[in-house]
């Protein structure tokens, strides 16, 4: 199982960004839950989304109402649209997936900047 995240960068306060995670290797819909972690410099690595594969969302109370993550089965792909960027939402972002007894699931790190 892979999972390639992209969509990192660099953006103002106030911006926007989509990150994405594309799964290969595995039938997407046996993923139980899928997400996003972020870890700053310096700081631990904090979950900031959560969906089910039945559309159940979780997030923390620093990014509820800016950040939405979604995912389309049909494209293998979880993403996570991040509205009104702060400087503290600078960090490498992480897209994980759990399925049914077996180890967590883990994609490559995605950079986030916001900067102005």
């Amino acid at each position: 199982v892979q999972l390639q995240a992209s969509g990192g960068g660099l953006e103002q306060p106030g911006g926007s960004l989509r990150l994405s995670c594309a799964a290969s290797g595995i039938i997407f819909s046996n993923l139980n839950v899928m997400g996003w972690y972020r870890q700053a410099p310096g700081k631990q690595r904090e979950l900031v989304a959560a969906i089910t594969n039945l559309g159940h969302t979780n997030y923390p109370a620093s990014v509820k109402g800016r950040f939405t993550i979604s995912r389309d089965n049909a494209k293998n792909s979880l993403y996570l649209q991040m509205d009104n960027l702060k400087f503290e939402d600078t960090a490498v972002y992480f897209c994980y997936a759990d399925q049914a007894g077996r180890p967590r699931y883990w994609g490559q790190g995605t950079l986030v900047t916001v900067s102005s």
